[in-house]
């Protein structure tokens, strides 16, 4: 849990760096997404997410805001981790309508940023 909370503070501090450098519209929806992955299956998956999924997310209205892997073991061989921003709510129910991904090995928080955040 505690390293589960550390990393929410660092991917929380990384997407505001990332916000400075552009404003977005307070109404987006940014979706956490961690996916446990199979014993061995770490370098397909990142292969699989660099190569193709990413591109699918673009077309599908889905715009990528980071992805990541926990440095220390033994998260960092059964664990993968990813923020999307989607234009609502609704709008993210949409396009996952149209793209199924790999959900079934993973968990979705959607989060609205907080008044005092860099976001808005």
């Amino acid at each position: 849990m505690k390293m589960f909370l550390c990393f929410l503070c660092g991917a929380a501090l990384i997407l505001s760096f990332n916000v400075l450098h552009g404003s977005r519209p307070s109404h987006h929806v940014y979706e956490l997404r961690m996916y446990h992955v199979h014993p061995g299956k770490m370098d397909a998956l990142k292969a699989r997410f660099g190569d193709h999924t990413d591109a699918i997310f673009k077309r599908h209205n889905m715009k990528s805001i980071g992805y990541w892997i926990p440095e220390d073991a033994p998260s960092s061989q059964k664990l993968f981790i990813y923020i999307l921003e989607h234009p609502s709510r609704s709008g993210m129910e949409e396009g996952e309508g149209r793209l199924r991904g790999p959900r079934a090995a993973g968990r979705s928080y959607f989060m609205d940023p907080t008044s005092y955040s860099a976001l808005n």
